[in-house]
Formats: C-alpha cells, structure tokens, sequence
C-alpha cells in the first residue's frame, strides 16, 4: 500500500472530502479554510483556547521533548549545558545558533561589559516609584522606557542596529533589577563593575555595602550562574509568546520585552517558585506531609505546587540539575529548613499512585525558590531573577521572528458568542 503525506478530512455536512498536506507532523490551519458549506461560508477554523495544540512559529532555538524529559538548547542537552558552560556561552548559542570560539565568546563578554550601566536619568525615574514598590513592577516600567533613551532601536531591520539593541538589553536586565530592588529596600544604587562577571555584577550591585569590594562566593556566582542557563528559554511559553505576539507589530525590543515581563510577572509564570514556597510554609514540618498530600488528593483546597508541567509528562530536566545545586548551595549558605519538608514532599508524591498517573513530577519552580532563598534573595525578587536570564531567549526568538519570511502581525481568530444586530433604544425607552 503506498501511503501518502496528507490527511484527508471528510465533511459530513456536504459529504465533500479534503485532502491536505501533512508537513512536520502538521496541517496549515489556513488549509482547512477550504472547507465550506457555500460560497458564502468563511471557512473552517480551529477553536484552540490557550493554544494547547497550536503551532505559531517555526523555530530552531530550544527543543522540548516533554514526555521524555527532554530539553535543549540549539541542539544541545541543557544538563551539559549546565555543567560545562556559562550563561554568556549559553547566550551566544541561543542568538547566533552556534556554540562561541574564545575569540568570539571574549568579544561577546566584552560587549555585554561595556554596555552594564544605565543613563544617569534612569535613577530618578526608579527613585519616582514608592518606597515599597514591588521590583518587578520597576523593572518591567523601566525597560519599556528605555524605549525613549535609545530611538534607533525602531530601526528592526538593520542588523548592526539590532545587534546594538540585543547586547544592551542582555547587558543592563540586571542593572537595571539590582537598582529596582535596592530602591525597594532603601538603600542607594551601586553601580556595575566592569571587573566582575556577569552573574558576579549582579550580586555586587545587590548586596554591596560599606566594604570598597564585593567579594561574591564562587559557589553561589557559579550557582546563579547555572540557574540563568536553565531559565534563558523555553520555547514558545506564555512570556516567549507574548514577546513574540507584541514584536510581530515591529515594535522596538524594549517594548517588546516590557511586555514579555509583564506576562512573565504572573503567578502561573515567573512568580511560581514563590507559590512553592508559601505552600513548604504552610506545610510548616515533615510530619504534616502525609495530611497535605491527602488534602489534595482529596481536593480540600491544597493544590501541589511546583508539581506538573504544561509540556512535561517526566520528570523537568531542569528540576533535576537544581536539585543538584542545591546541595552545593546549602553547603555555603546552611541548608533550608523547607528542605526536608520539600524532599518528603517529593518522595511521597513520586511513589503515589495519584500523581504518578496524572504525571505530576517536580518542575523548576520546585527547588529554584528554595536556592534563592537560602541565597539571600527576598521573595519579590523571585521573578526579576528569572527576568534577568530569559532576556536573551526572548531577544533570541524574536530576531528569529523578525527574519522569518512566514510571520505576520499577530492577530488571532475568535467565535462570537454575543448579540446579534440590535436596535438602538434611546434612553427614555430602555
């Protein structure tokens, strides 16, 4: 029998068979617009909430295979990743699509470098927020008005430009989340150290006070270090969407990333680990797991944070790595007290039945919280972390966009459920 790549689809309606081309183990939704009643019909469409089975894009960046547990960076296993590389590495594959020379890489970090600081005006505008301004809610509005500092960044189409932009933002993300949090807690700013790395710069201008240099452990640079490689991208999620959904309007990246924080501020994204923790404290000690985990199998209102994943069916490849890390961090830092709970939570849940069939295995936001705490990093700065590394995967996918022949303006179909045509009534009569 010879078998052909196409999918026929028959329409009951008019007893009329389609025959549509299969590509990359999909069908053009356009194609199914071919499918009408009459010529008056507009077409078939596909009614897909949350996208759940809607490829948007074509893309070459990161590879998720989540029954398996899989995930990858331009073809490369994110647990190697991990171990053998740094952030700014990892940052040169996701934008240029092949792992760095040392010449190339050196040129890279020294661009990022050169780029660290703010214009001095930037202060003033994050000195205008209250004093107990969430950081995430500064970052986000500061990053949309780097828009009004850098004009030439409408300019998407000019490579050299672009690239111009691209390293600006990779290189001021974490300036600009260390200021957001210092004015949160009333201390003055410090300003980047171009002696520092990347992840090193950070926690200088987070924590330095009265000494003449921070002096970061190298177990935790390295740490934070590992963790931005695991959250520097993840496909096509709610943030990555939105990035990619705002730059199809060839808006400026600043705008574009401004909003890709916004969606990644959300609880169900970025603010996730902070759930975890809230749930660990409410557990409140090992013996009270059994009772929780009962709760909600039971559906009493607990919900199982940190557990599950929209594309993993598997264990998270990530969650697995920081589990990992945490070890090394609790060496310098003192382990957790929400660790043993954490990990009686885990082993309790792998070996019930309840979430084994239901495929609920821990996923990054599991243990991240747990290391960002013991690290010093108060709750509210939980999603500028994650901010800080996924910058580069969002500027990564949306040059991709940008140079892909394919994209259009975003712009979604939808099912109208409401009135039809109406009178107007005037006032007198309603």
């Amino acid at each position: 029998m010879t078998t052909k790549n196409t999918l026929s689809i028959t329409d009951n309606r008019t007893g009329k068979t389609y025959e549509l081309p299969i590509t990359d183990g999909t069908i053009k939704a356009m194609d199914l617009r071919a499918i009408k009643t009459d010529d008056k019909d507009f077409g078939m469409m596909t009614y897909d909430p949350a996208f759940m089975n809607t490829a948007s894009c074509r893309s070459a960046i990161t590879y998720i295979d989540g029954d398996a547990g899989i995930l990858r960076y331009r073809g490369y296993d994110i647990a190697e990743l991990a171990e053998k590389s740094t952030h700014l590495e990892v940052s040169y594959l996701l934008l240029h699509g092949e792992l760095p020379t040392k010449p190339q890489l050196d040129a890279f970090s020294r661009e990022i470098t050169m780029h660290t600081f703010l214009h001095e005006n930037v202060k003033d505008f994050i000195d205008g927020f209250r004093y107990d301004a969430h950081p995430m809610g500064m970052l986000i509005a500061t990053v949309g008005a780097l828009s009004t500092f850098y004009p030439e960044a409408k300019d998407i189409y000019n490579k050299q430009n672009r690239h111009l932009q691209i390293i600006r933002l990779i290189a001021k993300m974490p300036t600009i989340a260390a200021w957001s949090y210092r004015h949160s807690v009333g201390q003055p700013f410090v300003y980047p150290d171009n002696d520092f790395g990347y992840p090193a710069n950070f926690l200088s201008m987070m924590k330095k006070m009265a000494e003449r240099e921070y002096k970061a452990n190298a177990t935790l640079v390295r740490a934070l270090d590992v963790l931005f490689i695991l959250h520097a991208d993840h496909e096509q999620n709610c943030s990555t969407s939105a990035m990619r959904g705002v730059g199809s309007s060839q808006v400026d990246p600043y705008s574009a990333i401004a909003a890709a924080s916004a969606a990644l501020y959300g609880p169900l994204h970025g603010g996730a680990n902070e759930a975890v923790l809230r749930m660990l404290n409410e557990i409140g000690n090992v013996s009270n797991v059994p009772k929780f985990i009962d709760e909600v199998k039971n559906g009493k209102g607990s919900r199982l944070m940190g557990f599950g994943h929209r594309v993993y069916k598997n264990y998270d490849p990530r969650a697995k790595v920081i589990k990992r890390l945490a070890d090394e961090v609790f060496e310098v830092t003192g382990k957790n007290p929400l660790l043993d709970i954490a990990l009686e939570l885990e082993r309790i849940a792998l070996q019930d039945e309840y979430f084994v069939k239901r495929k609920l295995y821990p996923n990054v936001d599991f243990y991240s919280g747990l290391i960002y705490q013991a690290m010093g990093f108060p709750v509210d700065m939980f999603p500028v972390l994650f901010a800080i590394p996924r910058t580069v995967g969002w500027l990564a996918q949306w040059a991709e966009m940008l140079d892909d022949s394919e994209q259009k303006i975003a712009r979604p179909r939808q099912i109208y459920t409401g009135k039809e045509l109406r009178p107007f009534v005037p006032m007198e009569k309603r």
